[in-house]
């Protein structure tokens, strides 16, 4: 038996807004979307372009408040090839959250909150 990866949901209250987020802050691209008959939600899923793991963004018409995120704990990681150029332009941005420099990483905020970790490729 064998689970592969596939992708990873979070929920939007502004889909627009957070596509334009995730192509700027990671260079995302939509592959695909798929928009609920009676228009009561819309998926658009991103990719890397390299891994097959995608990240589905989820909005819902009767949804238009922002989430609960707990303590907001869990993230997402992502592994960036010119450390020091993405954190600039994150930097640009004003979605740097928190870092760590003894780590050697840090962590950017969507618009919906949801926490980003970025470190440099090994």
């Amino acid at each position: 038996m064998k689970a592969v990866f596939n992708h990873c949901n979070i929920n939007v209250t502004n889909l627009e807004k957070s596509i334009t987020f995730y192509q700027k802050a990671l260079g995302l691209t939509v592959v695909r979307e798929k928009e609920a008959s009676d228009g009561s939600f819309k998926l658009v899923y991103l990719t890397d372009c390299e891994a097959s793991f995608q990240l589905e963004l989820t909005w819902l018409k009767d949804h238009p408040q922002a989430y609960e995120l707990g303590e907001n704990e869990s993230h997402i990681c992502f592994v960036v090839d010119d450390y020091e150029a993405y954190h600039q332009l994150h930097q640009d941005m004003g979605c740097i959250c928190f870092e760590n420099e003894a780590m050697g990483l840090y962590f950017i905020h969507d618009p919906d909150d949801y926490w980003l970790e970025i470190v440099p490729q090994k």
